[in-house]
């Protein structure tokens, strides 16, 4: 559930995509903060950490129980810093050592955190050395411990992954801009040391004691790509595609380009199914969350792409495509700013299209 990767363009712009698989559809929002917007993080019996928004925020979020506290699951500044938060089951600690009148911050507040006071992944980072961080349990997940990682990118093309382990908080630089779910982010690092054969081009010609062989067909470098869903699958075979992939000129050509890429970790429902019975505490709770839990629980659990989003960096383009969409939504954050003064927020689910009805555009011609 979750693959994070990026792209780049001939002239070295940065580009961001993500999808994110769940079992069940979270109370998703979309959702628009103005600079000044006032913002709070509250972690425990600690104080409250109070702070505004330097920059305009645009981001997929998830209600804590009301509007007013949302969580960022998917997120965009004016300044080109983009977060992700992406499940981890080896979520743990730090053990809570702050007095009580520290302001702490909430791990599930790093997005909104970020997003409304920082521009670059640098900031982040100095900024994390000081900032006290804590896993509580959150509200909206009944009172479960998130279980997530966190990706940050900004438009220079710098990355970095924090997780929460071992009772630690560990701050990665990433070179790949790659991340899916568990293992841990260096585990994954490592196992990339096991597929420096991977090549893009076809070798499709062989002789095998004196007898030559050709494959007819184009594709078969990828024969030994993982295929499966699993998160180290999908690792590998997001850093294959954000490495192999064509470098394309100019922004809207690489953003279909993402979007092309992103369709290779798209899981429509039924794909693979499991036992209900060993459904993850994150599904469960999230079951609750929407009520889905109610009455007997199906026999088997499928996970599926819920949505997808293309993000441009340097032009503060947002493209979200949902499960029940045939085609992307377009935000713009300069336009935003321009016709909102205050929070705006809408249903995810309002961005659900049909297939363009072309009738008419052929008919005029």
């Amino acid at each position: 559930m979750c693959t994070s990767l990026l792209l780049k363009d001939l002239s070295g712009s940065v580009y961001a995509g993500r999808t994110l698989e769940l079992p069940v559809e979270l109370p998703y929002l979309v959702a628009f903060l103005p600079k000044g917007t006032k913002l709070s993080s509250k972690a425990g019996d600690h104080a409250s950490l109070n702070y505004d928004c330097k920059y305009d925020v645009f981001g997929i979020v998830v209600p804590n129980g009301s509007a007013d506290d949302l969580k960022v699951v998917e997120g965009l500044n004016d300044a080109g810093l983009n977060f992700s938060l992406l499940a981890f089951s080896e979520t743990h600690g730090p053990d809570d050592t702050f007095a009580a009148d520290v302001p702490v911050l909430s791990a599930i507040d790093l997005g909104a955190w970020m997003l409304a006071r920082f521009s670059t992944v640098a900031e982040v980072k100095a900024a994390l050395e000081e900032q006290p961080v804590l896993v509580d349990p959150l509200a909206a997940l009944g009172g479960v411990v998130p279980p997530f990682h966190y990706t940050v990118h900004d438009k220079t093309g710098a990355s970095i992954v924090i997780e929460f382990f071992d009772g630690e908080r560990q701050v990665f630089d990433n070179p790949t801009g790659v991340m899916t779910n568990s293992p841990r982010f260096d585990w994954h690092l490592t196992n990339l040391n096991n597929y420096t054969h991977l090549s893009n081009v076809d070798h499709s010609n062989a002789t095998f004691l004196g007898q030559d062989f050709i494959q007819p067909d184009s594709g078969i470098a990828t024969v030994t790509l993982p295929s499966s869903d699993t998160a180290v699958d999908r690792f590998v075979r997001a850093v294959y595609y954000a490495n192999f992939s064509e470098k394309t000129d100019g922004q809207d050509a690489t953003i279909r380009q993402l979007g092309h890429v992103m369709n290779k970790f798209d899981r429509p429902k039924g794909a693979s199914v499991y036992s209900s019975a060993k459904a993850s505490a994150l599904t469960k709770s999230a079951g609750d969350l929407t009520g889905q839990s109610a009455g007997a629980p199906p026999e088997f659990i499928t996970e599926y792409t819920s949505w997808i989003t293309l993000i441009d960096l340097e032009r503060g383009a947002v493209f979200i495509r949902t499960y029940n969409s045939l085609g992307y939504a377009k935000f713009d954050l300069a336009t935003l700013k321009e016709q909102a003064s205050t929070p705006k927020i809408i249903p995810l689910e309002a961005l659900g299209q049909h297939a363009f009805d072309a009738d008419g555009l052929m008919a005029a011609h």
